[in-house]
């Protein structure tokens, strides 16, 4: 389709400045080089020049990009490169770059700046940006731009602040068009005239009393195709999606996908407009979700610099190893539990790595379908009897079935069939175990509050220890009731 192809374009372009940025980089060092390594009586002078050309070009190269693509530039760049390319950067686009660029690069770029650019670099936001960049900056940096801020813009801001960071509130802005109800079309039309531009993504205008209570909203298309002498109380809709400040945003991201939405109002409990939440932020918040559910489950404790220190790599990424360790261990644990079944049958050795795989892919399966489902709503924690039926009948059947046909591998493989016996009630005891945690692990923790990202695939791992308890106590279950021929029923075990 045209938008694929324009998104691949786009892409591509973007490398491909990526690219060019990164030449002009490589060859400015190397200049720098071969003229620091020269002498002469001008040397201070001509090493001087040569800097500012390097430093003019690559200024050009980024003079007519976006912030956005500014801020993928820096991410990619080693921290040295990056320094130098944000030091060209155009002072008027530093908020918005630091607005676009990852926690862990901005935590970079804002170490690096004095305390007068990031004022500067602050005051260029709405209340709404600064809001969500003011947790990263020096405090005093706070308190010189809410001094510096019109009184309606610190109230602005001292409101976003205030509410939780997975909250409507927080992903909420303040520009917006209201009109009164009534008014005619024209005067609206005249008073949008005013305006230099529109505030992104505005569909629809707010339709407020003189107490700033909404009472319907009138969408643009609506208010263009209309005569101008209609009033806008007799085209306004009352009926609309509204949300309050301390609503989940996951909630509202939710009845933007469900209704399809561009902009909502939000609104106090006493029914005043107080902002809006648009699309664009319904997006960021939704992929900023879905990367800390990715790094939750990877077991990183937040998103990391690529090019970060090696120490600050090791202090995000060791407490998922220490846990993994801890795992593992008591894993071994369990194995060692049962040498002497293992002694006398070493089959189940090489046997053990199979059931105890598919124990985790199972359990994984059933882990992944709970929480997409709760994620959606449409699963709530009474449910669990219900689920754990239906999961226990799937697990059952696929335990006969796969379990059979591995009982029947190592029939044919080892000639014994109390050991295919053996390893068919091991699979089938192992997939119910696993579809047991499967659903009570999720809704459990949805129970009591705790992040869903670490009950994702991940949480069973396929060599956990609960896959391998139920192989080797099922086997050594069956190793004492039928006393396995006292070590002859496989090639002399």
């Amino acid at each position: 389709t045209m938008s694929e192809e324009a998104q691949l374009t786009d892409t591509e372009d973007l490398q491909e400045r990526l690219a060019e940025v990164q030449t002009l980089l490589a060859r400015h060092k190397l200049v720098e080089d071969l003229v620091h390594r020269q002498e002469g009586p001008r040397h201070d002078l001509v090493e001087d020049i040569v800097h500012k050309q390097h430093l003019n070009e690559l200024q050009a190269k980024l003079e007519p990009m976006h912030p956005a693509d500014i801020a993928y530039v820096l991410e990619a760049l080693p921290t040295d490169e990056r320094l130098i390319v944000w030091e060209l950067v155009n002072p008027e686009l530093e908020g918005e770059i630091l607005l676009e660029v990852s926690d862990a690069v901005r935590e970079t770029l804002i170490d690096s700046m004095e305390r007068t650019e990031l004022v500067a670099a602050a005051e260029t936001l709405d209340a709404d940006e600064l809001a969500d960049l003011a947790p990263d900056l020096p405090q005093g940096v706070i308190d010189d731009v809410f001094r510096g801020l019109p009184i309606e813009e610190r109230e602005q801001l001292r409101a976003a602040m205030s509410y939780p960071e997975e909250s409507v509130g927080s992903i909420m802005d303040f520009d917006m068009v209201t009109v009164r109800e009534d008014v005619s079309l024209e005067v609206v039309l005249r008073y949008l005239r005013r305006f230099d531009e529109l505030p992104d993504h505005t569909d629809q205008l707010f339709v407020v009393d003189r107490d700033e209570h909404l009472k319907g909203v009138l969408p643009l298309n609506i208010l263009l195709v209309n005569e101008v002498e209609v009033e806008v109380g007799s085209l306004m809709q009352t009926d609309f999606v509204e949300f309050e400040p301390d609503d989940l945003a996951e909630e509202a991201a939710k009845a933007f996908e469900r209704y399809d939405l561009v902009s909502a109002p939000v609104l106090d409990p006493e029914g005043k407009l107080v902002g809006r939440v648009t699309v664009n932020a319904v997006v960021d918040f939704i992929r900023e979700e879905a990367e800390s559910e990715q790094l939750a489950q990877a077991g990183l404790r937040e998103e990391e610099d690529i090019f970060a220190s090696v120490w600050d790599s090791v202090k995000n990424r060791w407490a998922w190893l220490a846990v993994n360790l801890v795992t593992a261990f008591i894993a071994s644990r369990v194995i060692g539990a049962f040498e002497d079944s293992i002694e006398k049958l070493v089959a189940l050795a090489a046997l053990m790595p199979i059931v105890a795989g598919i124990g985790g892919n199972s359990g994984n399966q059933t882990i992944t379908m709970i929480v997409r489902a709760i994620a959606m709503g449409q699963v709530q924690p009474d449910a669990m009897r219900r689920l754990l039926r239906k999961e226990l009948g799937v697990a059952t059947i696929n335990g006969l079935i796969w379990g059979g046909l591995l009982g029947l591998a190592a029939w044919w493989l080892y000639g014994s069939a109390q050991l295919g016996f053996v390893m068919t009630s091991a699979m089938t005891l192992n997939l119910l175990l696993a579809a047991s945690a499967g659903v009570g692990i999720p809704l459990l923790r949805q129970k009591f509050g705790a992040d869903l990202a670490l009950a994702s695939p991940g949480a069973l791992p396929a060599g956990a220890p609960l896959p391998l308890a139920a192989l080797l106590s099922t086997a050594n279950c069956w190793r004492i009731f039928f006393d396995l021929f006292a070590i002859g029923a496989f090639g002399g075990f």
